[in-house]
């Protein structure tokens, strides 16, 4: 069956580093744009970065861009989210989602949750 799965949250020191893992399974990956998103308590999901279906165009949200990297080992079906310089206010909940590779035409689509129909269950990051 379809399926994301996240890894590689954790506890982690402000200023520290994390990647987060997202194993797909049980359609296309290659054929998907590939996205992060986030939920703080108490506050909206927020999507972080995006990757098209090769890996050729990502997005970032402004609050990341510069810390994190977005990327994708089609082979492994496996999207990565690199977090470094990691602030209090990075942490919460941490979702993959893929959408048909159109998601990934415009940023304000690309980050956005509207055209993303699978989830993965989320991991935790907590910044301290």
């Amino acid at each position: 069956h379809v399926q994301l799965v996240e890894s590689g949250g954790g506890s982690v020191q402000a200023g520290g580093s994390l990647r987060l893992t997202c194993v797909a399974s049980g359609y296309t990956y290659s054929s998907s744009c590939m996205g992060w998103f986030r939920q703080a308590p108490g506050k909206e999901r927020e999507g972080l970065a995006a990757i098209s279906s090769g890996g050729g165009r990502t997005f970032y949200a402004d609050s990341v861009l510069g810390r994190f990297t977005i990327s994708r080992d089609n082979a492994k079906n496996t999207l990565y989210l690199q977090m470094n310089g990691l602030e209090a206010e990075d942490s919460g909940m941490y979702y993959c989602a893929a959408g048909p590779a159109a998601t990934c035409m415009y940023k304000t689509q690309a980050l956005g949750e509207i055209d993303y129909g699978i989830w993965g269950q989320g991991t935790q990051v907590t910044v301290s």
